[in-house]
This record gives structure tokens, C-alpha cells and sequence, in this order.
């Protein structure tokens, strides 16, 4: 399995971020938001994914990259999760809603709850 998270796999393209939080759906596990948003183009062979800590929660651009390092680090180790189980590709922005900076691990866990939920009512 490939576990790299490189370039082409970046959400980068700014109409189709303006588009996911428009149109997307999203699933909440504490810390976490994921909003997603199966991508129409049939050019795509990855899975556009992108991370956000907001400035109003994490004062400190230390803290916030840190977080954000942290959530691209759980994304790409359980990335199989969607990669494997959903025929299409999808547009994928994960949000960081708490207050605290939490363990890597709790990070790693809630990204894996939200990804298989995302499986569950995708694959319905």
C-alpha cells in the first residue's frame, strides 16, 4: 500500500475548496471535521485532501502547524481506509475544532472513526 501523501493528492485548487464547503457533507468525531465531496472529473486518480486549524482557536502559528503536521501524518497512514472501500474519488478538507491540542494518537484515532464512517454512508 502506498503511504505517501505527495503533490497530485494535495486540495490546492481554490474554486474546488470553495466548492466543497458549499456543497459538501460532513462527519464530526471530536476533534475533527471532515467535510468531503465526491469529485466529478474523471481526469482525477487521487483523492484531494487538505487540512485547516483555525487561527480563532490556535492563537500561535506554532500550535497550529503543529496540528496540521500531525493530521496529514493520520490521513496518510489510514488513507487505505478510503482508498480500498469507495470507487470514486473525493475532495476531502479535515478541520480541526478543538480548543486543546490533543496526543497524536487521539488524532490518529478520531481520523480513522471519521474515515470509516465516511465509508458507511457513502457505501449505502
Amino acid at each position: 500500500m502506498n503511504e505517501s501523501f505527495g503533490k497530485q493528492e494535495k486540495l490546492k485548487s481554490k474554486v474546488l475548496i470553495d466548492k466543497l464547503f458549499a456543497e459538501g457533507k460532513s462527519v464530526k468525531k471530536f476533534p475533527m471535521l471532515l467535510i468531503y465531496l465526491p469529485l466529478s472529473e474523471e481526469s482525477e486518480n487521487y483523492h484531494k485532501t487538505g487540512v485547516s486549524v483555525p487561527k480563532r482557536n490556535h492563537k500561535k502559528a506554532v500550535d497550529r502547524i503543529k496540528l496540521k503536521r500531525l493530521m496529514r501524518e493520520a490521513y496518510r497512514k489510514n488513507k487505505y481506509l478510503v482508498s480500498n472501500s469507495l470507487d470514486s474519488h473525493y475532495a476531502f478538507m479535515f478541520i480541526y475544532i478543538g480548543r486543546e491540542i490533543v496526543s497524536y494518537s487521539k488524532i490518529v484515532s478520531s481520523t480513522r472513526e471519521l474515515l470509516k464512517s465516511l465509508v458507511e454512508k457513502e457505501t449505502k
